[in-house]
């Protein structure tokens, strides 16, 4: 039965502590005494058999109980998981403090150093950027002197409420970024109440706090242009009731909130957030590309984040007519197209695998920056493309991946594709028009000639227009430094028998080659795993590097 129950000692923490009655409530969030980080939510309250007194039972958030909320045999309450709940005794728990005082604890104490690292504020790309706390080094003992401080970070502190009104505002009135990660919010009165006494406040960080769906009575909030509300388990109800209070928002981070979709209130589409450029969906289940498309009349949204979900197919509204939300040009004007604004589209680590979502993302007006690393379709492991055949399908795209595309990139990888094309479906030009919409655009572009034009070629001559330079570099430890070697060999080349080509070219008897191919802008080089595919097969041309390694 010992094993059930929270009774370890506390860690003594200087002015944190616990309550020695009971005083806490269903739904209330705490954190163990101690240990800030070890937050969980008040499940139950009172007697548990077999055990004297009085105990708490918690629903722990990083899942560290040791039961599911029954203890032998007896059902006290629900937890999230089998071993995320324990019951405990009221002195070990924190309901946590105002906000000047996890403030004065920060600030006024000596801080650790991971205290120090913690000082940061997300950035526009969710990156932390650290905070240079003004005169830092003087503020000893009176909270006036906070008056100068512009940014703060509290996170992990145990905050549970604003504490008594105008206190915030005459302590530190000129606060612009304020990080509260981690702390023990959950009711919007209290951060109404935080963000009213901070008429400077821009940026507001609330991650980690599992934030009450009741958002009722929220004031008018419009200095606030940054929200951050990643792992709050907030839905899209509750951002349509924020978003009233929050009319001015620019950036709004939504991540790992478990959303499956876009709920607006009063139609099929979402209104408002008529500020709103940058909005973060990551780390979320949502699947289909339906909800996406409720955020498409957004007049100013330029960055839409989308890593790491479900979607599966990607397309532009203007080419599904009978799916696209109605009325939407009638409200905005004919003038207006879908995403007119969007410039940046994350949408790595889903499962996308078709081509007519790469294609698609042509019709987007404006969209410049495109990640699809990490899907089915640009992962040449799992049946995809190499990202040359990517750039030179997405038209405009400008960064992909994390990686500019250079003028010589663009050109380079569109002639590679065209040739590609060629080689694969030279008798068949229905097949080509059908499957890659940029072929016969990008051939006349680049004057490129068919194949069948040199028929009165001599054999060697034919077969000399058939050849790509490349480079070969030996990286492989146990053979030692080789000097790099430049080739001509046949487009059609097997990497089984380039293999045995590298084998003679470097002298190799004992080691067998692993081949890879490096390309510009590419982080890391693609494995040419399939012995019996050509070099063209995996996009191989003219200037091409391709790495000599040795297998393991």
């Amino acid at each position: 039965m010992q094993s059930s129950m929270d009774t370890e000692k506390p860690i003594s923490s200087g002015s944190i502590s616990g309550s020695d009655s009971v005083g806490f409530l269903i739904g209330q969030r705490v954190h163990f005494v101690g240990d800030t980080r070890r937050i969980g939510t008040v499940k139950y309250v009172g007697a548990v058999e077999g055990y004297g007194g009085n105990w708490i039972g918690v629903d722990w958030d990083n899942g560290d109980g040791k039961h599911d909320g029954s203890h032998n045999g007896v059902r006290y309450f629900e937890a999230q998981g089998p071993k995320s709940a324990s019951f405990v005794r009221p002195h070990n728990l924190s309901s946590g403090f105002p906000l000047l005082k996890a403030l004065e604890l920060r600030y006024h104490g000596e801080s650790t150093e991971e205290e120090e690292d913690e000082m940061y504020v997300l950035s526009a790309s969710n990156k932390r950027v650290s905070i240079e706390l003004l005169g830092k080094d003087k503020i000893q003992n009176k909270l006036s002197q906070f008056e100068e401080l512009t940014s703060a970070s509290l996170a992990y502190l145990g905050v549970s409420s604003a504490g008594p009104p105008g206190h915030i505002n005459t302590t530190i009135p000129r606060l612009k970024e304020l990080d509260l990660t981690g702390n023990l919010l959950s009711d919007w009165r209290e951060i109404a109440a935080i963000c009213k006494e901070l008429p400077a406040l821009v940026t507001l960080n609330l991650s980690y706090n599992i934030m009450s769906h009741d958002i009722s009575g929220m004031p008018l909030l419009n200095h606030i242009k940054v929200v951050v509300l990643n792992h709050t388990g907030i839905g899209w109800k509750q951002v349509e009731m924020l978003k009233d209070s929050i009319p001015l928002v620019e950036e709004l981070h939504l991540m790992g909130n478990k959303l499956r979709g876009i709920t607006p209130l009063s139609s099929d589409i979402v209104h408002g957030f008529d500020s709103l450029r940058l909005l973060n969906l990551e780390n979320n289940f949502i699947a289909a590309w339906d909800e996406i498309l409720k955020l498409s009349q957004l007049k100013r949204l330029e960055q839409l984040f989308l890593n790491n979900n479900c979607i599966s197919h990607i397309w532009y509204p203007d080419h599904n007519p009978l799916s696209e939300p109605p009325n939407s040009h009638e409200l905005l004007g004919e003038s207006f197209r879908p995403f007119q604004n969007l410039r940046c589209l994350l949408v790595g680590g889903n499962k996308i695998e078709d081509f007519s979502s790469i294609d698609t993302l042509n019709l987007f007006p404006n969209l410049l920056d495109i990640r699809l690393s990490e899907n089915p379709i640009a992962d040449p492991r799992k049946g995809g493309v190499p990202r040359f055949v990517l750039i030179a399908r997405l038209a405009k795209v400008e960064i992909l991946n994390g990686s500019q595309v250079s003028p010589r990139e663009r050109k380079d990888s569109e002639i590679r594709y065209v040739r590609l094309v060629m080689s694969k479906c030279q008798d068949n030009p229905e097949e080509i028009k059908k499957l890659h919409p940029r072929f016969a655009e990008l051939k006349k572009f680049h004057g490129i000639e068919d194949e069948k034009a040199a028929t009165g070629a001599t054999g060697p001559q034919k077969m000399s227009s058939s050849l790509i330079s490349i480079t070969l570099k030996c990286v492989a430890a146990s053979i030692g430094e080789k000097v790099p070697l430049s080739k001509k060999l046949p487009a059609t080349t097997t990497v089984g028998k380039l293999k045995i080509l590298c084998e003679s070219f470097f002298k190799i008897k004992s080691v067998k080659p692993k081949l890879f191919l490096q390309e510009e802008g590419s982080p890391l080089p693609t494995l040419l795993d399939d012995d019996m595919a050509s070099l063209i097969d995996f996009g191989v041309g003219n200037g091409s590097t391709i790495l000599v390694e040795e297998e393991c």
